[in-house]
């Protein structure tokens, strides 16, 4: 996390996907919730000995603030508004977090 604002995760193979269909393209890009990126980028933020009720806080109010509209998430060069959304992420993916005040202003 060299970069200051930018957050990396690496994303998990989803090896039941690859299986069960026998297609390695499940290998190469997996689809996850963007609710699920940011619970794996705060944890890889707080770090391994954050404490397991802090870590559930501030994934519970990261999630509130994007489903509230605080902010938006930028993964991987693309803007998502809803936990809920789908993203295709392959490797490692990088998160930013905006602001909308800050968006609007620029």
């Amino acid at each position: 996390m060299s970069i200051a604002g930018m957050l990396r995760v690496a994303v998990p193979i989803d090896v039941s996907a690859v299986t069960s269909t026998a297609s390695a393209a499940f290998a190469l890009a997996t689809p996850l919730r963007v609710g699920d990126l940011l619970a794996a980028a705060v944890i890889e933020a707080l770090g391994p000995r954050a404490p397991q009720d802090k870590r559930e806080r501030v994934i519970r109010s990261t999630l509130a603030g994007l489903a509230g509209g605080e902010y938006v998430v930028e993964i991987d060069g693309r803007i998502y508004t809803d936990p809920h959304d789908v993203a295709v992420c392959s490797g490692t993916v990088t998160l930013r977090f905006f602001l909308r005040r800050a968006l609007r202003a620029a």
